[in-house]
Formats: C-alpha cells, sequence, structure tokens
C-alpha cells in the first residue's frame, strides 16, 4: 500500500499502557528482532521491567497502532528538544506485516507530533540494511542526513545507521 491510499485505511493511535507491555514481549521473540526494534537500550528477552523503567521518562510517548480493533504495530516518539523529536522503536507484528501498516502508523506519528506536541521536525535512526524500513520512511518524507558506521554491532557483525530526518513546519 502506497502513502497516497492511507487515508482508507481505517486505524488509530492508542497510547501503549501497561497492560499492553506482554502483547509487544510475545512481538519482540528473537534477539536479532530485538536488536533491531530497540538498539541496545533493551535486552532480550524483553520484560515487563525494562519496560516499565523506559516508560516512566516523560520524554518517551509509546503508542500502538489499532486497526479493527486489534493492535498490528507499536511506535515511540520521544522528545529531543522542544521542537524536535526522535521516532523510535516501529514495529509492525509479524501477523500483519505487508498490509501498509508501517505507512499508517508512521503517517499517524508524524500527524501527532506535528498538530499535538508542537514538532517542527522528526528525527530517527534505522539499520542500513533494513531496506523495506529505509524505503517506508522515503516514502513519507524522511531524508538521510548521516550514515554512522561501526556504532553498533550484533553478533560480531557491524550494523551501519543511517540518521534520517522530516522537517514539520
Amino acid at each position: 500500500m502506497d502513502a497516497a491510499n492511507l487515508n482508507h485505511l481505517r486505524a488509530e493511535l492508542a497510547d501503549f499502557l501497561p497492560k499492553d507491555f506482554k502483547l509487544l514481549i510475545n512481538w519482540i521473540d528473537s534477539s536479532e528482532l530485538n536488536y533491531l526494534w530497540g538498539g541496545p537500550k533493551f535486552e532480550f528477552p524483553l520484560t515487563i521491567e525494562q519496560l516499565q523503567q523506559h516508560y516512566t521518562q516523560v520524554q518517551a510517548k509509546p503508542f500502538l497502532l489499532i486497526v479493527r480493533n486489534e493492535a498490528v504495530g507499536f511506535c515511540e516518539l520521544y522528545k529531543v528538544s522542544k521542537t524536535e523529536y526522535r521516532v523510535c522503536r516501529v514495529f509492525v507484528s509479524p501477523a500483519h506485516r505487508g498490509k501498509g501498516y508501517g505507512a499508517k502508523i508512521l503517517d499517524l506519528v508524524i500527524s501527532k507530533a506535528k498538530n499535538k506536541y508542537s514538532s517542527q521536525r522528526l528525527l530517527l535512526n534505522v539499520f542500513a540494511h533494513n531496506k523495506p524500513a529505509i524505503a517506508c520512511y522515503e516514502k513519507l518524507g524522511f531524508r538521510t542526513y548521516d550514515i554512522v558506521s561501526d556504532i553498533r554491532s550484533f553478533n560480531g557483525n557491524n550494523w551501519d545507521l543511517v540518521r534520517m530526518s522530516i522537517n514539520l513546519s
């Protein structure tokens, strides 16, 4: 599904609450997936305690994507400054991939960042080998402003980090 068809997809963002922690934990079912999703911030297996600790930060604003009363995805906005937020930990549940939900959650998060939080710029980091995510971000207007090598590694392999942004003002 391309960005032009996103408006036809009935979906909404809901606050990610402690009652939802187990849902996300079940989705993140491998150490590699955990690292792709959360970088070095979270250890595998993901635990309720890790999520509780992270989401006590007032800067972190987590959301679920709800489609037809079912949670199908997750995303976090993280306040960097008064006018900038970082899009973090974008995830579509394995059972719902390939349906345009990644683009939809990002579309809704971009709107929320701009309209509710008055963000003028969104930032994000994505691993360079995550080509589908990069393509999705680019279709929504994000542009690469930096590539950092040798900053992250998983199982002895270096993963380059692509830094992207979009201006909202």
